[in-house]
């Protein structure tokens, strides 16, 4: 029932106004509020940047792996030169645990230490 601008809401008493703050117009978040709303295009946006920095860990830890994998000491070594910075912003930027940044780090360490040539291993 709509009368003056006014839309009853399925619930109780509430009432929204039926301009731009409805469901029909804010696309597929389910907000009931202009503040929930706002805080759901931020979480959206937030998981786009976690995800897409995520994937960028990811992809330094497949090269070291690969390297690795290949047996190229010197590109296993120089990949995990370049993983390392990556892996400790992203802990400073909450994505990834400390702990579990430092056990990525170890294991990689380890495998590169493992291809090394038994006359250069410390």
């Amino acid at each position: 029932m709509a009368a003056h601008g006014i839309v009853r809401a399925c619930r109780g008493d509430r009432r929204r106004s039926a301009d731009a703050h409805t469901t029909a117009n804010r696309g597929s978040i389910l907000a009931n509020s202009l503040q929930a709303h706002k805080r759901a295009r931020q979480a959206e946006r937030r998981r786009a940047r976690n995800a897409s920095l995520r994937s960028k860990v990811r992809t330094h830890i497949k090269k070291v792996v690969g390297a690795v994998e290949a047996g190229d000491h010197a590109a296993a070594t120089v990949a995990f030169q370049e993983a390392v910075p990556v892996i400790d912003a992203m802990v400073g930027k909450g994505i990834l645990h400390r702990n579990k940044a430092a056990r990525h780090k170890s294991r990689l360490a380890r495998k590169i230490v493992a291809l090394a040539p038994p006359a250069e291993r410390v």
